[in-house]
């Protein structure tokens, strides 16, 4: 089976996320939505790859076929590498978007701006449900701006500015235009390769 003909099951339940999943799929793999009997995941791993194959597993097990998961954490420096696995859940764990963001700021509130410096990293697992499990991982230097920049995108976007850009942050770009060099992308552009060698050793 070649990477093309692949059909894989999101495990992503976040709307946004499973958009911009859906269009970096494009051309590598068909993705079918999380079955809707699947409940809440608890992401309970103290590692991004680890809270990947939580939700793959659970993927796997519910649908019976091969499972995409990913996860991303946000590492600000300043604050020691925080919020990293709990970024989604940094300013509690019903926070929207905007509280998290806000958190972010408050904490970096007086932080110059040399010292703001900050990464997303993304790991994607696709597992089978046999146990077989492929892992990339996609990483994007930056830094964190001093106030919200921007209406596209989601999470931390506004606030995030990649080193690779041209000064605006991600919620100031198109999709396409952040699909060039975010953490996401850089993870789902090293599948192809990932998935070919699997279906090489496989066979």
């Amino acid at each position: 089976m070649t990477a093309r003909q692949l059909r894989l099951v999101c495990a992503s339940a976040n709307p946004d996320k499973v958009a911009e999943i859906e269009q970096l799929l494009t051309g590598i793999a068909e993705m079918e939505p999380r079955p809707t009997s699947l409940g809440e995941v608890i992401e309970d791993a103290d590692s991004l790859t680890g809270n990947a194959r939580l939700k793959a597993v659970a993927v796997c097990d519910a649908s019976g076929h091969a499972a995409i998961a990913d996860d991303t954490g946000l590492e600000v420096d300043a604050l020691g590498g925080a919020p990293g696995i709990y970024a989604a859940r940094f300013a509690g764990e019903n926070a929207t978007y905007a509280d998290n963001r806000r958190k972010l700021l408050d904490d970096m509130s007086g932080v110059e701006q040399h010292l703001r410096t900050a990464r997303f990293r993304t790991v994607v697992m696709v597992m089978w449900p046999n146990g077989d499990e492929i892992v990339v991982e996609g990483v994007c230097e930056g830094h964190i701006a001093e106030a919200e920049m921007g209406d596209a995108g989601f999470g931390y976007d506004s606030i995030f500015i990649p080193d690779d850009g041209d000064g605006r942050s991600f919620a100031q770009m198109s999709a396409d235009e952040k699909n060039v060099m975010s953490h996401r992308a850089r993870a789902f552009s090293a599948l192809p390769g990932a998935l070919m060698l699997h279906s090489s050793t496989e066979g």
